[in-house]
């Protein structure tokens, strides 16, 4: 099970950023596995994530994507990665890079809150697995979660394996509560 749990990445580009919000917009509502088990297929189809490539897709694209054997037929999943490059292609340009943006919030909360108004399908869960997946500070996962309906067994797995290799960045006083 622990290849079906993503890690924290070390960011070197757009494309990593791109990357890790696609695959939270893809496995919200899914086994994680079944779309870990199609990864490769998600790299190819969306150009490895190239955000200037996937923010030019237009219809015939989505359908050729959505025909793909191996990707979940979901348009709006499509629809909300092809927003999100153009999106995070925006921020880039309007904070000089998108790590100013993560990074120029004095809260989690406010982050949040602007994070889920500029990307589509990024609701509480995504944006806080987006922020952790890309080393980004969030509030304890233990605290967190308190904040969300449901049990989430695969973003506990996710939190313990990050911490047993020391590359988790909770931070402790950061409040959860969004």
């Amino acid at each position: 099970m622990a290849d079906t749990i993503p890690d924290v990445v070390a960011v070197r580009s757009l494309a990593d950023y791109l990357e890790v919000m696609t695959r939270a917009v893809f496995q919200a509502g899914v086994r994680w596995k079944d779309i870990a088990r199609h990864w490769d297929v998600y790299q190819r189809v969306f150009v490895n994530f190239n955000p200037e490539r996937v923010a030019e897709y237009q219809e015939g694209d989505v359908e050729i994507i959505l025909a793909t054997p191996g990707v979940l037929r979901m348009r709006r999943k499509v629809l909300a990665t092809i927003a999100n490059a153009r999106a995070l292609l925006a921020v880039d340009r309007e904070f000089e890079g998108f790590a100013q943006y993560l990074r120029s919030f004095s809260s989690y909360a406010d982050l949040a809150k602007d994070f889920k108004r500029r990307f589509s399908f990024m609701g509480d869960m995504n944006v806080w697995y987006f922020l952790f997946r890309v080393g980004e500070p969030v509030p304890r996962f233990e605290e967190w979660v308190k904040t969300i309906p449901g049990d989430h067994p695969r973003m506990r797995e996710m939190v313990d394996r990050a911490r047993a290799h020391n590359r988790s960045p909770e931070v402790p006083h950061i409040p959860a509560g969004t």
